[in-house]
């Protein structure tokens, strides 16, 4: 079975080096990697000229490529396809890490890169951080930091699945000819059944940790909920180098509140009312997922007007019931005097 040494072995996390201050280091073999991807990789119809391209940068990945070697591809399809990832691969060549390359893509304020991309690049910098970890919970809950989870509520019990295993489920596509058969006669595939893990039966999830089929339970007072605080603080540690800390609550009961932080775009939305005061109605007020306060270890690293002050945080699923945890949030809206 495998172990907590080596999960998720197609993150990109083992492509990549550490620099002397343990940031993840961008190499050529990480950039080999991409150039693999399918946007880019040869297919039959390549023209010599696409072939020529992908060859060079195969054996040198940092090789400056100009517009005229690009536009002489027959394919337009695969020159929009190179810009991309050639300007991704240049962004992250100018800084000094992948972790300095992850804020400056949101601090700048120009997010021109596929998310796929910057979901990818999260997963390793998660990977790199949680590298060595016991707790599988952990691991999984740092699913939710790359990877959308689909909701379901059941008698109060809050559950999430990985929402792409879910509509690989519900296409069919998961029982191979009956399921695409089933969706040719219109008929609806069974109900999605994935394995519910916990503290108890959380070492399962070492043998599966790519499958991404395991639900967990998101409820105030569950472990994967703790253990999601758990990733939180260990985020901000990793970036910042600051000590928080996380606790799942079940209610904000402040009235009046000194600093908030919506983990997703929904609970941004909504937190930001409730901020200034304005009533929700019950449709949003029950896409609510979690509570939680922040607290800082030591508040002198915390801007004056919120120095020992909770931080509350929120997420919440959308009306399609998707939660998709932005965890840029965590680092840019940080209250930090460092950053103010």
């Amino acid at each position: 079975m495998p172990t907590s040494s080596d999960f998720w072995p197609h993150s990109g996390f083992s492509l990549t080096q550490r620099d002397s201050d343990a940031r993840l280091v961008l190499t050529d073999d990480l950039l080999r990697a991409w150039w693999h991807r399918p946007e880019v990789a040869p297919v039959a119809e390549s023209c010599t000229h696409e072939l020529a391209v992908h060859a060079a940068l195969l054996a040198k990945p940092r090789l400056a490529v100009s517009e005229a070697e690009l536009a002489v591809f027959e394919d337009a399809d695969a020159r929009d396809n190179y810009r991309v990832l050639l300007a991704w691969r240049d962004r992250l060549l100018a800084a000094t890490s992948l972790e300095a390359a992850y804020l400056d893509i949101f601090r700048a304020g120009t997010v021109t890169a596929p998310p796929a991309f910057i979901d990818q690049l999260a997963q390793i910098i998660v990977h790199g951080m949680l590298d060595g970890a016991e707790e599988a919970l952990q691991v999984r809950a740092a699913e939710l930091f790359f990877r959308p989870q689909k909701v379901a509520i059941e008698d109060g019990a809050v559950m999430l699945a990985d929402a792409a295993t879910v509509d690989l489920h519900a296409s069919g596509g998961n029982y191979g000819d009956i399921g695409r058969l089933l969706i040719e006669a219109n008929t609806k595939p069974r109900r999605v059944e994935l394995d519910v893990i916990d503290q108890e039966n959380a070492v399962t999830y070492w043998a599966r940790n790519e499958r991404h089929d395991t639900v967990v339970s998101f409820a105030y007072g569950r472990a994967a909920l703790t253990a999601f605080c758990r990733v939180i603080e260990k985020w901000i540690a990793h970036f910042y180098g600051v000590a928080v800390v996380v606790r799942p609550l079940r209610a904000i009961e402040a009235k009046h509140w000194a600093w908030h932080i919506g983990l997703d775009a929904e609970a941004t939305g909504i937190l930001n009312d409730l901020y200034a005061g304005v009533e929700l109605d019950e449709a949003r007020n029950r896409r609510i997922l979690s509570l939680f306060q922040l607290d800082f270890v030591d508040p002198s690293v915390v801007r004056p007007d919120v120095a020992g002050r909770p931080v509350y945080l929120a997420c919440a699923m959308n009306t399609a019931d998707i939660l998709r945890i932005k965890p840029q949030n965590l680092l840019l809206n940080l209250p930090l005097a460092s950053i103010s």
